[in-house]
């Protein structure tokens, strides 16, 4: 490499964002253009022997589940099948034929198509490879070397395989390290995800469980109808009070929780680590359980009313979740009690790690506290909370469990599926697992995630933190 360095300015020097597969084309040699057809074919012509080998086993590999299940998976992805359960008696016995399972003929042809993606993806990167690997050998030709050595890490002739291993644990160690993750995530969150997609233009409900079949955007103009389990005066009310729940949990929990955590952090507050660790036991008490014992003590016969009738200060139970006002505030306010404490922990943080040097010159020119707050203090909370502050909003417009145990989306319906207080996330479960109507679940759940992501880049792509992220000024 380092007499390719020598020459980069030289007319025959090929920097590495030209290795492409329209370059290999054009330019590449005969083992490099075979590369096309057979990866690794260039590797191994220039004695990169195991990394050619791991190229064609993989187009092997590739080459063979198409034949034995890939090829038919995607051939069966068209139709989702068509074949019905039947019966046959042989011998005096009934044998069944279980017929297509359109579910699992979806899953099967996405998870195809996806692998052959990632296929596309490896083919470039193999042919790529190819033709870097030629470039490498002709210079080292050119120059006098032979092909064999120390590879990118030393004279630019052409790497063995533990040079590359050495390059991906040490220059390129986050490739290595990011991998696995990487693959996590495609398997498990993008692959569910396009499958969940996907199902939205189906008609994949309660009377469509076994077979279904692909109806266009049949199912997102159900959002603008004026009659079916999904409407649009359902839709549009659903969407805006959950937009107006997650606004209120998200700065509500921000401001108050702020509040407390200055008041506790003041010099002159006293049992600091009480109050402190006080918080902090409310964090570790499961969610869910101080919202099921919150859901039975606020019913008509749960304690707080029962307690307040024999006090004599209400004549009959408050209508906490049986009122549509009353059940929005409710489940608000209770949220403010499981949600404040964490904003109280990561604030601290931030404010025992304000920068002194500001407070001391605002304080040499006179600042009161008010002043400092607004000036100092304020705009330093924003700028580094602000991320925090978009995945809170984004997890409040999805958070499933504060309404599903505390109301259930009740009181008085929205419509035949939808209740006062449901989120679009606690619609589409109901949508789903109440009704069976995935493909009606599988449209909501697209908006939701076009909603989330507009409201979360515009923020974002807005914010100080983004626009100056070189630090607070």
């Amino acid at each position: 490499m380092k007499n390719i360095r020598k020459n980069r300015h030289s007319a025959d020097y090929i920097p590495p964002s030209a290795y492409t597969v329209r370059a290999a084309a054009a330019r590449g040699d005969v083992f490099t253009r075979l590369s096309f057809l057979v990866l690794g074919a260039g590797n191994l012509a220039h004695k990169q022997i195991t990394k050619g080998l791991l190229f064609l086993a993989v187009e092997v590999a590739y080459i063979a589940y198409m034949i034995l299940s890939g090829g038919q998976a995607l051939a069966m992805l068209v139709s989702l099948g068509w074949r019905t359960q039947s019966k046959q008696k042989i011998d005096g016995y009934w044998h069944y034929n279980p017929g297509d399972n359109s579910v699992l003929l979806l899953v099967a042809g996405i998870s195809a198509l996806f692998l052959t993606v990632l296929f596309i993806l490896f083919w470039t990167y193999a042919v790529r490879s190819a033709y870097k690997v030629q470039v490498l050998a002709a210079a080292s030709t050119a120059n006098g070397g032979s092909e064999r050595g120390r590879g990118l890490a030393g004279d630019g002739t052409v790497p063995t395989f533990a040079d590359d291993i050495r390059m991906i644990t040490n220059d390129n160690a986050q490739v290595a390290l990011m991998s696995l993750p990487v693959v996590g995530i495609l398997t498990f969150t993008v692959l569910p995800t396009v499958i969940m997609m996907v199902i939205a233009f189906t008609n994949y409900d309660s009377d469509h469980v076994l077979l279904f079949d692909w109806v266009g955007f049949q199912n997102f103009g159900q959002l603008f109808a004026a009659t079916g389990a999904v409407t649009a005066n359902q839709f549009v009310s659903v969407l805006i009070w959950t937009l107006v729940w997650a606004f209120f949990a998200t700065f509500l929990n921000f401001f108050f929780g702020m509040f407390l955590a200055m008041v506790i952090n003041r010099r002159t507050t006293r049992l600091k680590n009480f109050w402190r660790a006080a918080f902090s036991l409310s964090i570790a008490v499961p969610q869910f359980v101080s919202l099921l014992v919150i859901n039975q003590m606020l019913q008509p016969e749960g304690a707080v009313n029962r307690l307040l009738e024999s006090w004599g200060w209400i004549s009959g139970p408050l209508p906490f979740f049986t009122d549509a006002t009353w059940a929005r505030v409710t489940v608000i306010l209770v949220n403010l009690w499981v949600g404040i404490p964490f904003t109280i922990m990561q604030i601290t943080g931030i404010l025992q790690n304000l920068p002194a040097e500001q407070y001391e010159a605002a304080r040499l020119d006179g600042a009161n506290w008010w002043q400092t707050f607004t000036k100092i203090t304020m705009p330093y909370l924003i700028f580094v909370l602000t991320p925090y502050l978009i995945t809170t909003f984004t997890g409040n417009v999805n958070n499933f469990n504060v309404i599903y145990l505390l109301s259930g989306g009740s009181p008085t319906p929205v419509g035949d599926t939808a209740g006062q207080t449901d989120l679009l996330i606690t619609w589409l479960y109901k949508l789903t697992v109440d009704r069976g109507d995935y493909n009606l679940g599988a449209v909501i759940g697209i908006f939701t995630f076009i909603t989330l992501a507009v409201v979360s880049l515009i923020t974002y792509r807005n914010s100080a933190s983004y626009k100056d992220e070189g630090g607070f000024r």
